[in-house]
This record gives structure tokens, C-alpha cells and sequence, in this order.
């Protein structure tokens, strides 16, 4: 017996080592030839054979077990000359090869859209690709294109206001949204004044918004991810972006630290970016009519830089740091200021003798808040937080296996005092330990990702099991089916609820170490985490060459949500209430593109409900009909003029009813008259929540932009946008005690200059 199992281990070698000298592998990257940026989801074959791929964020290609031989090696992207190189594959061995791509008029002999190749060999469920181009499409208030404007014109996702507002997706509160920036998180993105967030468009690489059914790569909260990166500066020249418009200036700049001493090789690089706004003093002049005399009480100071190292074989190393600020000032009724700063580093690692690629990040910020209001009761809140992540990947032809570990570890202190008095006070210190394995494979038309996540919350002394799966299968060429779901977890509480319709005060919590109870019982829950799962459905349909087509059903299921008990009555009330509650709908996007034309529209149906034990009603946010429609066109000899229309319509979110009022004493003053004195206005409520509805919104943006063209890398954008072009008076909230109705912005037109060089 032992002899046999030996002859069958020797055979087995025999055969691998067979194997591996009659094959060889093949990766690279492909970037672009004048700045050295990475073309991403770029096609690469390698021509008369089956091998063919396209290259990942990074520029990042691989090709295992290809018999030994000489190849033509095929690159190709739509806007690039096609690029053809000679590789030489040795059997047990690693060839790489980088591809330098120009821009150009020839497409090449392989003219396929990146993205439809990327939704054929992913699965991609409930996840929308953002590039920087689609972002400058839409037409943008002040001119100045930005990822917080881009984003409501995705399925799924309601923003609540122009000022103060939220961002809910697909059911889930800002609080359940993780937004990433390189790596890192980031915990308040978006500037009081809702037009803008922290991020530099023209610093962006990418966007990824993952709705629903992610997998078990991302962790550590119940609803969506919003993961952008950040491209690298310049490899070749000084370049830059300045601009101007009536709500902020900003100023871009990139070049080479380093240049590399020959074509293709290392490189050191810089990116810079700030903006200033100045709002509060130019709607004085611009916008007085849609303001009192002090103006738009709004301002903020981002910055931003980057330093990468490149190596010549696609290993890079990055180091970044930010300081973001933002500040609103109503003058004699209340007073916040916010910052965040923070840094890290990231990095990617090509072994050159291994299949396996490597990257991670490191980082730390810290995230402070503050309002002061003329109760003179303060809040604040702050949040320093650290993070690790390891993660490596194992090409295979047909699969892909990736693996990581991570650490994040965050302290708060947090302060509060409610309408009655009471304070509400923690600090704490938490860490997250968390794993993940997630395998691809495809298999003829069929693609499937099972992934599996492991959280453990070392301050609650709890770990949570999260299987996640997700599917796709090719029908044919042009019509897709998918499927994705699983389950999630997290610590983090906001301290805004999701009750409220404005808040601008954003603060962070960790999950509470005493015992909290089910929703509107004493009974203690089995577990302290925010808990949710989802299941999404789909399918994918390309009308022709231009027209595509995607719908997607889905359900999230929140089986505990956790919120500051802010109406608590004694001290010895409960510091937190649970609810449960549930998300469902369906998502319809139609994306036509072609030479001169780029339109995008959506319609979703959605219903958000909450329970918290006593009564079953839908969020503030349940807008239950959302469509958006957005068109850009481009004309003029080389295009250089560009019109963009968006509209926006969706259904009147929900309000409690009021159904009465009465007179409410403080007994502050134990001489004065409760028969004959009259007290503050109390206002009596209907006991079914949310049970009405305001009116209808709709908004149409339209904006003009021409381009003067210099010479090949300098050129001037003027662009004249017009925001709420019909001045339509949309609700933003109603003062019951004042009987005054509040309107969002009102029309607001701009001229921008945006000057590259």
C-alpha cells in the first residue's frame, strides 16, 4: 500500500512538474502613455488563442498556464491607438510585460466597450461604476462638477435636502454607508451645504457604489459602500487645474518628483488638490434673494496630496494626507464646526516569482464636531480612528482567490443634552478584528463569487459569521442574469436619527456595552450589533451597440438597528432604542451612449419601514417614486461645445401629521399664574408616524459648456449652469410653531472658469 501511494505521489509530481515546463504565466499592467495613469478594464488577448481579459483599476492584467511559445500580445481601448508587442512565454516562469497606450483615433481590430466586457466576466450586482468624465457630465450647481451631486442620480439612492440633508441608499441611513477613500475610511464626506463633499473630481480615479448583496471584501456595515480612489499625479509633466466659480475656487497640482530614467521604468510622483469656499460672503452679491442679509451661512477648506513610488514591474507605494473643514454659522441661533484630518499609506506588490499579488493600506484620522446652539447646551463629538488591511490575490485563468485580514480600531467621546436637560455622555474605545475569503470562478457562461466574512468586536466581546454569495450567468451575448445576497453587521452608531429631516450635527459612537432591550419590550437582545441581510435579483440587457439596460429587485432585511434614546424622561431611562425594519423595491437604468451623446435614466420604486415595538411606519426618507433623467450632448467642430440637462422628480417624503396644540409651561418661575400665563406652543402629534405625505419634487438643472483649446495640454472650460431652472419651490421642511413653510434653494444660475494646463 505504501508503495503504491508512493508511485502515485511521484506520478502526480511528475505530471505538475510536466506541466509547469510546458506552460508559463503572463501579467502587466497597461497605463497611459502621457500621464501614466493606469487604463483601466482595458482589453488585452493575446491574439489567435482564448486567452483574453481585461485589466482591473490598477491597469492589471494575468494570464496563467499558457503553453510555451511566442504570442502576439493585443491591447485595446476605446479613445487609445491599439498596441501590439511580441511575448516570449517560458514554461515555469512569470513574463511580464507593460503596455503604454496613446491616445488616438484608431480603436483597433478588437472595438468592444471596457464596460461591457467588465459585466460579462463579473458579477457586479447592485454596483454602478463611476468615472470622473460622467461626473462632469451632470449639470452641477456653481459649475463645479462633484461625486455629492452625481450620486442621487443613481437608482436607489434619495438625498434629503440641498442644506443639512442626507444621503440614504437603498433603504439604509448615512450611518450604514461606508465611504472609502483609498483604503480609508472616511466618516462625515459630505459639506453642510449638500452640493459639495470633500472630494477633488479631478483627483478622482474611480467610483464604485455598491447598493447591495457586496461581498465579503468589504465589512463593517449593514447597507452600501462608496468606494473612490484617487489617481496618481502626473509621471511626465507639471499639470494642473484651477477654476472659479460663485461658490469656491480650487487648485490641482501634479508632476513627477522622479522621472524615470527610461521608458517604462520607476518613477516618483506628487497630486495636490485644495478648494475654499466662499458662499457665505458671494450670495451676499449673487444670490441675496436666496438668503437674509448674512448670506448663506456656509464654508469649507479641503486639501488633499499624494506622493507615489512606481516601480518599473507595477509594485507602487502611495502615501496621502487630507484636512478637510466645514463650517455653518447662523447667526444668534446656532453654530457648528467640523475637521477631519488624517493620513496613510497603500501599497501593491508584484512578486516577480509568484502569482500572487499583494496590497494593503494603513491609516489614522480623526473627526471632530461641534454645535453650539442658543440654548447654550453644547454637542460634541469626536472619533480617532486607525486602520490595517492586508490582502493578497491568486490569478488563475478561469478563477480568482482572494484573502485579507484587517484591524480598525476607533475612540469616541461624544457629549449631548437632550430638550429636557439630561446629558447623555460617552467614551469609549473599541477594535475590530475581521477576515474574509472571497473565490471567483467562471464556468462556461456561468460566473460564481461565494465569499465569507468574519467580524469580531473585541469591546462587545461578540463575533459575527457573515456568508455572502453572488452569481451571473451569461444568456447570451447581450442579455445577463445575477443574483447576490448575504449577511452583515456592524458596531458604528450615528448620532443622527433617522427621524430627523435636518441635522447638521454628524457624530459617532461605538455600540453600547450595556444591555439594551427589543424593540418596545424589557426582554435583553441576543446581540449589541446593527444586523441586516440582503437578496438582490437581476438582469442585464444590451439593446444594441449603445443602449444598455439593467433592473434589479431587492430586499434588505434590518433585524436590529440601534439609536441614541434622545427622548429618554429620567436618568435611569435607557441610553439606546432598537427598532427592526425593511427595505424592498426595484430599480430600473437605461445608459445610451455613443460619439456625441450620453443619456442616463432611472426610475425606482422603493419602501422603507421601520418597527420600534409600538407601531410599524415608513422613515422620513421613504420616497416611494424616484426618477431621474440626464443628458449630455456634445457639438460644435471637435466637440467643443457640451449641453447637459438633468431632472429630477420624486414623491413627497413623509411627515407626522400635527393635531393640535396647547399651552406648555416650563414651571420655571414657581410665583407665576399657570391659569392666566401663556407658555411656549406645544404641539400635539398623531399617534400613526409619518401617516402623511409632503408634495411632489421635481427639479430641472441645465448647464452650457464651450472649451478653448490652446495646445494639446492646455485649455479653458467656461461653463454657464443654471440650477432649478423653472424656480420650483420644493419643500424642505415646515416650522409648526411658526406656521412657516421652508423651501430648498431656489433658482441659482453661475458662471465657472475651469482653466487646465
Amino acid at each position: 500500500m505504501n508503495k503504491l501511494l508512493t508511485t502515485l505521489l511521484a506520478c502526480l509530481c511528475f505530471i505538475s512538474v510536466s506541466f509547469a515546463q510546458n506552460t508559463g504565466d503572463l501579467r502587466g499592467n497597461v497605463f497611459d502613455k502621457d500621464s501614466g495613469e493606469p487604463v483601466m478594464f482595458g482589453n488585452v488577448l493575446l491574439q489567435g488563442t482564448s486567452f483574453g481579459t481585461n485589466t482591473d483599476e490598477n491597469g492589471f492584467f494575468s494570464f496563467s498556464d499558457i503553453p510555451v511559445g511566442e504570442y502576439n500580445l493585443v491591447t485595446t481601448y476605446v479613445g487609445y491607438d491599439s498596441v501590439s508587442v511580441t511575448v516570449n512565454i517560458v514554461g515555469g516562469s512569470i513574463t511580464y510585460q507593460r503596455v503604454d497606450l496613446s491616445s488616438g483615433i484608431n480603436l483597433g481590430v478588437v472595438d468592444v466597450s471596457a464596460r461591457k466586457q467588465r459585466s460579462k466576466s463579473s458579477v457586479q450586482i447592485s454596483t454602478v461604476s463611476v468615472t470622473p468624465a460622467q461626473i462632469r457630465s451632470l449639470p452641477s450647481t456653481g459649475g463645479e462638477a462633484d461625486i455629492a451631486q452625481y450620486l442621487p442620480v443613481l437608482p436607489g439612492i434619495i438625498f434629503t435636502g440641498d442644506q443639512g440633508g442626507q444621503l440614504y441608499i437603498r433603504g439604509g441611513s448615512p450611518v450604514q454607508n461606508k465611504i472609502l477613500l483609498d483604503g480609508m475610511t472616511i466618516y462625515n464626506p459630505f459639506h453642510s451645504i449638500g452640493f459639495f463633499s470633500i472630494f477633488e473630481t479631478e483627483a478622482i480615479r474611480s467610483v464604485d457604489v455598491l447598493t447591495g448583496g457586496f461581498n465579503a471584501e468589504y465589512g463593517g456595515r449593514i447597507s452600501a459602500i462608496v468606494d473612490i480612489k484617487t489617481r496618481d499625479g502626473n509621471k511626465n509633466r507639471i499639470a494642473g487645474v484651477a477654476s472659479v466659480s460663485p461658490f469656491q475656487s480650487k487648485l490641482l497640482l501634479e508632476g513627477p518628483l522622479i522621472k524615470a530614467k527610461e521608458e517604462g521604468g520607476g518613477s516618483t510622483s506628487f497630486l495636490l488638490t485644495g478648494k475654499h469656499s466662499y458662499i457665505d460672503e458671494s450670495s451676499k452679491i449673487f444670490y441675496g434673494y436666496a438668503a437674509d442679509s448674512t448670506g448663506l451661512p456656509f464654508s469649507y477648506t479641503d486639501l488633499y496630496g499624494k506622493v507615489t513610488f512606481k516601480a518599473r514591474n507595477g509594485s507602487n507605494l502611495s502615501l496621502f494626507g487630507f484636512n478637510f473643514t466645514d463650517r455653518v454659522d447662523y447667526p444668534g441661533i446656532a453654530q457648528l464646526d467640523w475637521k477631519n484630518i488624517g493620513g496613510g499609506m497603500n501599497f501593491r506588490l508584484i512578486p516577480s516569482t509568484s502569482k500572487m499579488i499583494v496590497n494593503g493600506v494603513i491609516s489614522y484620522s480623526k473627526y471632530e464636531i461641534n454645535l453650539l446652539e442658543s440654548d447654550d447646551n453644547p454637542r460634541q463629538s469626536s472619533i480617532n480612528s486607525f486602520g490595517a488591511g492586508l490582502n493578497f490575490t491568486y490569478f488563475g485563468n478561469d478563477s480568482e482567490l482572494k484573502y485579507g485580514f484587517d484591524i480598525t480600531g476607533f475612540n469616541t467621546d461624544f457629549t449631548f443634552v437632550n430638550f429636557l436637560g439630561l446629558t447623555f455622555q460617552q467614551e469609549d474605545f473599541t477594535t475590530e478584528l475581521a477576515g474574509y475569503l472571497k473565490y471567483k470562478y467562471k464556468w462556461g457562461n456561468l460566473i460564481v463569487e461565494p465569499s465569507i466574512r468574519f467580524q469580531y468586536y473585541a469591546s462587545l466581546g461578540e463575533s459575527s459569521f457573515e456568508p455572502r454569495f453572488g452569481a451571473k450567468y451569461n444568456i447570451n451575448e447581450n442579455i445577463r442574469l445575477k443574483f447576490a445576497g448575504g449577511l452583515y453587521s456592524q458596531n458604528l452608531i450615528s448620532t443622527v436619527n433617522e427621524r430627523d429631516i435636518v441635522n447638521l450635527f454628524v457624530g459617532f459612537l461605538s455600540g453600547p456595552e450595556e444591555t439594551i432591550f427589543k424593540p418596545g419590550t424589557t426582554e435583553p437582545t441576543d446581540s449589541k450589533l446593527q444586523k441586516s441581510y440582503h437578496g438582490v435579483a437581476g438582469v442585464e440587457i444590451d439593446l444594441g451597440e449603445n443602449i444598455e439596460v439593467n433592473i434589479e429587485p431587492y430586499y434588505k432585511g434590518f433585524t436590529q438597528l440601534i439609536n441614541i434614546n434622545r427622548n429618554k424622561t429620567r436618568a435611569q431611562d435607557p441610553n439606546y432604542a432598537t427598532e427592526t425594519g425593511e427595505a424592498y423595491g426595484i430599480d430600473f437604468s437605461m445608459r445610451y451612449e455613443n460619439k456625441n451623446w450620453y443619456i442616463w435614466t432611472t426610475y425606482s420604486l422603493g419602501y422603507v419601514n421601520r418597527d420600534d415595538g409600538e407601531q410599524v411606519y415608513p422613515t422620513i426618507f421613504d420616497r416611494r417614486h424616484n426618477v431621474n433623467f440626464l443628458a449630455t450632448y456634445s457639438f460644435g467642430e471637435n466637440r467643443v461645445w457640451e449641453a447637459s440637462a438633468r431632472w429630477n422628480m420624486g414623491s413627497g417624503f413623509p411627515f407626522t401629521l400635527t393635531q393640535g396644540f396647547y399651552n406648555q409651561q416650563q414651571f420655571d418661575d414657581i410665583d407665576e399664574d399657570v391659569l392666566t400665563s401663556n407658555g411656549d406652543l406645544g404641539v400635539i402629534y398623531s399617534e400613526d408616524r409619518n401617516s402623511g405625505r409632503l408634495p411632489f419634487y421635481h427639479r430641472l438643472d441645465m448647464s452650457l459648456k464651450r472649451r478653448f483649446n490652446f495646445s494639446k495640454n492646455s485649455k479653458l472650460e467656461a461653463i454657464l449652469s443654471v440650477t432649478n431652472v423653472y424656480d420650483r419651490e420644493n419643500i424642505f421642511y415646515f416650522d409648526r410653531i411658526k406656521y412657516e413653510r421652508v423651501n430648498q434653494l431656489p433658482i441659482l444660475p453661475s458662471l465657472s472658469l475651469i482653466y487646465s494646463f
